[in-house]
Formats: C-alpha cells, sequence, structure tokens
C-alpha cells in the first residue's frame, strides 16, 4: 500500500469571493434607481425583523460551489433576519432562497447575460423576477407558477403578490407604490422633505417668541406648557 493511500485526504477551504469585479451601476441613473428600490423597501420593512433586503450582494445558492452566483440589483428574502452578510449563502440561511430580486439593465448589459440571470433565478426558485431598462423604459416581470418563471402581461398597475408594491409607468418614468398608496420618494426627495419639515418647526418657533415677546410686555407669560395645558 503506497503512502498516498494511507495519508489522510484534506478538505481545502472553499472560497466565496464577496464581489464579482462588476461595478454596481454603469451610470447615475440606474444607480438612484437601485438605491432608491432598496432604501424604500427598507424604511417599509424596518419594523419586520425577518425581511433582509440588499442590494447589489452576491448569492451562492450551492454549497461547495463558489462558481454559481449571481449579484441582483435588488435581493428581498423573507424569513431571514436583517444584519451584515459579505454574501448571501444559502445553505447558511436556512436554504431559503430571496424571492424577489429586482435587475436594472444597464447599457453594458448584453441580452446573453440578462438571459443567464433569467436562468439562475429560474433555476434557483426565485418566486418573482422585475427587469426595468430605463434606457428603453421597458418594464418587464416574471411570477412563478408550476415550477416556473411566467412573463407578467400587462406589468403597468401590477402589484406584487410579495412585495404589495405597484408597478407604474407613465411618460417612459417608472413609478413604485408601497402597499398604503403611497409613492416611493428619492433621497433628494426626503431631504427636501425634511427641509421643509425644518423650517415650519423654526416659523412656529419664531412666531411663538414673537408673541412670547409681546405678551410680556403686558406682564402676561406664555410658555408651550401652558399652550398644551389650555
Amino acid at each position: 500500500m503506497s503512502f498516498s493511500q494511507l495519508a489522510p485526504k484534506i478538505e481545502t477551504e472553499i472560497f466565496y469571493p464577496e464581489s464579482d469585479g462588476k461595478p454596481m451601476a454603469d451610470n447615475t441613473k440606474q444607480f438612484d434607481l437601485i438605491t432608491n428600490i432598496v432604501q424604500n423597501l427598507r424604511t417599509w420593512y424596518q419594523n419586520e425583523p425577518n425581511v433582509f433586503i440588499a442590494g447589489d450582494l452576491l448569492w451562492y445558492p450551492i454549497e461547495k460551489n463558489n462558481k454559481i452566483a449571481k449579484a441582483p440589483d435588488v435581493m428581498v428574502a423573507f424569513g431571514r433576519p436583517k444584519g451584515y452578510r459579505g454574501s448571501y449563502k444559502q445553505w447558511l440561511e436556512d436554504d431559503i432562497a430571496p424571492q424577489v430580486v429586482f435587475e436594472i439593465r444597464s447599457p453594458s448589459n448584453k441580452d446573453t447575460e440578462m438571459e443567464e440571470k433569467f436562468q439562475f433565478y429560474q433555476d434557483h426558485q426565485v418566486e418573482e423576477y422585475y427587469l426595468y431598462d430605463p434606457d428603453k423604459s421597458q418594464l418587464k416581470g416574471w411570477l412563478r407558477g408550476t415550477n416556473q418563471l411566467h412573463s407578467i402581461v400587462p406589468m403597468n398597475g401590477w402589484k406584487s403578490p410579495k412585495l404589495g408594491i405597484r408597478f407604474e409607468l407613465v411618460d417612459t418614468e417608472l413609478y413604485l407604490y408601497h402597499p398604503n398608496g403611497s409613492r416611493f420618494t428619492s433621497h433628494e426627495e426626503e431631504n427636501n422633505a425634511r427641509q421643509a419639515e425644518k423650517q415650519r418647526a423654526d416659523m412656529a418657533e419664531a412666531k411663538l417668541a414673537h408673541l412670547q415677546s409681546l405678551l410680556a410686555q403686558k406682564g402676561i407669560s406664555l410658555t408651550k406648557e401652558n399652550i398644551l395645558d389650555t
């Protein structure tokens, strides 16, 4: 018997890269759409501890296979806790595949690349897949049924069964709406809203200070507590 037959077999640890070497987005339009979807979904599910939402995160569906992986622009995994991940290793996530994925197509995406992504999502049990091409104003969607992803027609006005969000394509622009009917807001819109609210608060404070000054001249003391007590 040779030494090689007697020597114990040593398994090498498999390395799972946390980046596919590709940029998250090719342009600001694509980047803004991706981050807008991620942030709005995270805000909506902020009080749900077991809804994991990520953007451009590598998903490995099969243990000990680091060759099969994709990084959806947006993924949503129900039944998985929030928290940091360098990648989404499905076997460490109770074997739960992300149920919903979004792709925002960029000019550099070839048809073959998009076909590979579709097949990956088809093979690995994605329940809802949404693809938007901002340059062509083209919106597509697929819903799983009988173990296959079937095209959703029409997509305009479609409401996601898992997320409850509504898709509207208006004048070549995509708008998404939360289950309560409110529209997804951009970072700029949220910032403007915060600034407007601060302005209103500052104006209210200024008016109160002016009124306090007028009343003080007449020997009357007015505070916020006085107003709340009346």
